[in-house]
C-alpha cells in the first residue's frame, strides 16, 4: 500500500514502479543471480544474525544455506551455478569461503591477518578478485579459485574497496577513494589502466556489469538520496532507474539483462526488489 501511494504520488513528483520480493521484518541484502537466472542468493538477518539464503527468482521458496554464529554475507555465484563464494567473519576477521550451492563442502579460502571482502569469480571459474586490508589499506587482489596465489592488482593510497568483473572477464570495475570520495573506476583485469568513470561530489558505488558488458548499473547519491543508475562502460550517458524515499544500492542484473536486482529501504527495512533494466519502470518527470 505504502509504494502504491508512493507511485500515485509519483505521477506528478516521480516514482519507480519496482516488485518486492522479499517481506520479511529482517534485513535482506547482497541479491545475486545465478547463473540460469532461476535462482537468486542473498544474506539476510532475519533469523537473528546475518546468514546466506537462496530463493526463486520471484522470491518464493527462501531456503537457508548457512547457519553460523558469525556473519556471512556478498554471496557470489561461480559461472556454472555449482558453487557460492562469501565473505564472513565466523573465524574472527572476515575470510573468503566457497561451498557447494545448496550450503555443502564449505571451505576457506583465504587465511591473512587482514579482512578480505567482496568475492568475484572470472568467466572461466578459476580465479576470483576480492578486496583485502591485508597491507595496511583497502586494495585489490586476485587468487586461485582454491584460495591460492594471490596477486595485489592495485596499489593507491586512496582505498579500493568493491569489485566486479566484466563478462568477458577483461576488465574489473571497483570503487575507490583515490579521489577523495568514492567512484566508480575500470581497470584491466591485470590491474593496469584504472580509468574514473564517475566525477560527481556524491558518492558512487556498487557497480554492476550487463551481462552483454555494454552498461554499469550504480549507486549515487549525486541527487541527494541513494538511487540506482546506470551508465554505458566507458562512464557516458548515466541515467537514473529509481526514485524513492528510502536508499536504493547493491545492484545485480539477471542473466538476460531484462531485470536488475536491488536492496531498498523504501518500506523501512532492508528488502530485495526488481526493476526493468531499461529503466521503462521510472514514471514521473524525475530525468529533468
Amino acid at each position: 500500500m505504502k509504494a502504491m501511494i508512493g507511485c500515485l504520488i509519483g505521477l506528478v513528483f516521480g516514482c519507480d514502479v519496482a516488485t518486492n520480493l522479499t517481506h520479511d521484518a529482517g534485513d535482506d541484502w547482497y541479491p545475486a543471480w545465478s547463473p540460469d537466472g532461476q535462482r537468486i542468493a542473498f544474506a539476510s538477518n532475519r533469523d537473528g544474525n546475518d546468514e546466506l539464503y537462496v530463493m526463486d527468482d520471484d522470491g518464493s521458496n527462501p531456503t537457508n544455506l548457512t547457519q553460523d554464529a558469525g556473519r556471512d554475507l556478498h554471496p557470489a555465484w561461480s559461472p556454472d551455478g555449482q558453487r557460492i563464494a562469501f565473505m564472513s567473519n565466523r573465524d574472527g576477521n572476515t575470510k573468503l569461503y566457497a561451498m557447494d550451492a545448496d550450503g555443502s563442502n564449505l571451505t576457506r579460502l583465504t587465511h591473512d591477518a587482514g579482512d578480505d571482502w567482496y568475492p568475484a569469480w572470472s568467466p572461466d571459474g578459476q580465479r576470483i578478485a576480492f578486496a583485502s586490508n591485508r597491507d595496511g589499506n583497502d586494495e585489490l587482489y586476485a587468487m586461485d579459485a582454491d584460495g591460492s596465489n594471490p596477486t595485489n592488482l592495485t596499489h593507491d593510497a586512496g582505498d579500493d574497496w568493491y569489485l566486479v568483473r566484466s563478462p568477458d572477464g577483461q576488465r574489473i570495475a571497483f570503487v575507490s577513494r583515490r579521489d577523495g570520495n568514492n567512484e566508480v573506476y575500470v581497470m584491466d583485469a591485470d590491474g593496469s589502466n584504472p580509468t574514473n568513470l564517475t566525477q560527481d561530489a556524491g558518492d558512487d558505488g556498487y557497480p554492476a556489469w550487463s551481462p552483454d558488458g555494454q552498461r554499469i548499473a550504480f549507486m549515487s547519491e549525486r541527487d541527494g538520496n541513494p538511487e540506482l543508475y546506470v551508465m554505458d562502460a566507458d562512464g557516458s550517458n548515466p541515467t537514473r532507474l529509481t526514485q524513492a524515499v528510502g536508499r536504493d544500492w547493491y545492484s545485480a542484473w539477471s542473466p538476460d539483462g531484462q531485470r536488475i536486482a536491488f536492496v531498498s529501504e523504501r518500506d523501512g527495512n532492508a528488502e530485495i526488489y526488481v526493476i526493468a533494466a531499461d529503466g521503462s519502470s521510472l514514471i514521473g518527470d524525475t530525468l529533468q
